[in-house]
């Protein structure tokens, strides 16, 4: 084979190599960090709006009360709880599941040994929707808050 030929095939191989190749590859680099056609894009996981839970719950069937006076960016919830005396919050977390925000409250006093609400806010009618699992006779209820105004 000549010289010329040589430098010929040669000069094909580069030129796929840069036309074909590396766009490719630089492509996939992009995806992969997230960077396409100059900009940057960044990828943050939506922060779950936990401020819809913040206030005074009435749960209409008993007077009882949930007071939620904030929740921290983690789900970690500053709740009280009232019959109409306090009664003592052993647990008090929210999650974001989807669109869903979830509570789920744990009591530990007299006569409440772990019993739980598992709750999840309706935003459409402003609830607390869920069931109230009380240990002592170890017996489930559906239940639901309202915003105390």
């Amino acid at each position: 084979m000549s010289s010329r030929a040589a430098f010929f095939r040669l000069c094909l191989v580069a030129a796929f190599a840069l036309c074909v190749l590396l766009p490719v590859t630089v492509w996939a680099q992009g995806s992969a960090t997230g960077t396409e056609k100059g900009g940057s894009t960044t990828v943050e996981k939506a922060k779950p709006d936990f401020g819809k839970l913040k206030g005074r719950w009435l749960r209409p069937d008993g007077g009882y009360i949930l007071s939620v006076k904030d929740v921290d960016p983690g789900g970690k919830m500053d709740a009280a709880y009232y019959n109409p005396r306090p009664i003592n919050v052993s647990k008090a977390q929210a999650m974001q599941e989807g669109p869903t925000l979830k509570v789920h409250i744990e009591l530990r006093d007299a006569g409440y040994p772990g019993s739980t609400y598992t709750l999840v806010y309706d935003p459409k009618t402003d609830r607390l929707d869920g069931v109230y699992y009380q240990a002592a006779i170890g017996q489930r209820f559906d239940v639901y808050f309202v915003r105390s105004k």
